[in-house]
């Protein structure tokens, strides 16, 4: 079933997930319920942490049930042993709640394989979906972007692009309000020639679909994604992991090797005192936590994956991405583009 759009959407939260413990978890949860005050909670996780926690947070205290178990799904947990547990861990208790209509949507932090598996298992893709992908936001010169798919399938055909790109576009809609997306499929040249024979039939048919609500921009290449002149980047799971790590890293050697050219004389040291301004914004605008909150797209349902390290800011922002993708119905719209895309000739073809 797909989630009809409500006004008070209620989030099941796994509060055993990530790093940070329930602590964190519950005091993001009280943040986000000051940004959304319609939005309600299904905590899920041992219920003696979870009271003592919520005497510290009286707002979500007022707008929070607890589903009580001790048991929790970790790191090192493969998905084929967590998926045994799905009824009775944190993360499974959460899911369920989506799947039997108690909460519109599913936020964890935890284990991202696990995640994945007992999603998909618990509730299925939408019609006309063969794979969900995993997508998240990612800051550009200009604004941020969406890329997809960060790891859920290493080999994707055609048709699985295309789905990716429909999904993106949706959630670029919803997310960054953009009316009509700018998409383009990660490629090793712009040229129309260029890559696989599944990134050219997939650029095919969406150059055919021109009364989907999005661009098509053809292929970008990697040095391309962070100018921002693409609001979506389509690629494979094996691809967009590698791309997305390697963006991630980068930020942190700048981060580092700007570090130390300040300490390096007292002349940039002086410099840092006079930059420090534009510094703070650039460390602000490359915080992961800025753009937590990556989702499993292609559901019935809403599944959120937070960032395993994230801090209470980080926490809050993805669940504040769980509560735009319920009150703008995201599958309903997937649906739709879907079907509009069907009845394409190339891909009826």
């Amino acid at each position: 079933m797909i989630v009809k759009p409500v006004a008070a959407p209620i989030v099941a939260l796994d509060v055993m997930g990530g790093d940070a413990g329930p602590e964190a978890v519950i005091a993001a949860a009280e943040v986000a319920s000051e940004r959304y005050p319609r939005l309600a909670f299904r905590l899920y996780g041992p219920e003696p942490r979870i009271r003592a926690e919520l005497a510290r947070s009286p707002r979500l205290a007022k707008i929070a049930t607890i589903g009580h178990t001790d048991e929790v799904v970790l790191g090192t947990d493969k998905p084929a042993h967590a998926l045994r547990r799905a009824r009775t861990s944190s993360m499974g208790m959460a899911i369920d709640a989506v799947k039997n209509g108690e909460a519109h949507a599913a936020v964890s932090a935890g284990n991202t394989g696990a995640l994945m598996a007992m999603a998909l298992f618990g509730l299925r893709t939408l019609d006309g979906i063969d794979r969900p992908a995993l997508a998240a936001l990612m800051p550009t010169l200009r604004n941020d972007s969406v890329m997809l798919d960060l790891g859920a399938n290493t080999e994707c055909d055609a048709d699985n692009l295309v789905q990716f790109a429909v999904m993106g576009a949706a959630f670029a809609r919803t997310v960054l309000g953009l009316e009509r997306p700018r998409v383009a499929l990660l490629n090793i040249g712009e040229e129309e020639l260029k890559g696989t024979d599944e990134l050219r039939d997939a650029a095919a048919i969406l150059r055919a679909a021109t009364d989907l609500p999005l661009a098509f921009e053809g292929f970008v290449e990697g040095d391309k994604i962070g100018q921002g002149h693409v609001d979506v980047i389509v690629t494979d799971g094996f691809s967009g992991n590698i791309a997305l790590k390697t963006a991630e890293g980068t930020g942190r050697l700048v981060s580092g090797l700007l570090a130390q050219a300040f300490r390096s004389s007292w002349l940039t040291q002086l410099g840092y005192l006079l930059s420090r301004g534009a510094l703070r914004a650039l460390r602000a605008h490359l915080d992961p936590n800025a753009h937590n909150g990556a989702v499993f797209l292609g559901l019935n349902g809403v599944v959120v994956k937070s960032h395993g390290s994230a801090n209470v800011r980080g926490i809050a922002n993805a669940i504040g991405v769980a509560h735009d993708l319920v009150v703008d119905n995201v599958g309903t719209r997937i649906s739709q583009d879907l079907a509009r895309i069907r009845s394409t000739p190339a891909l009826a073809s």
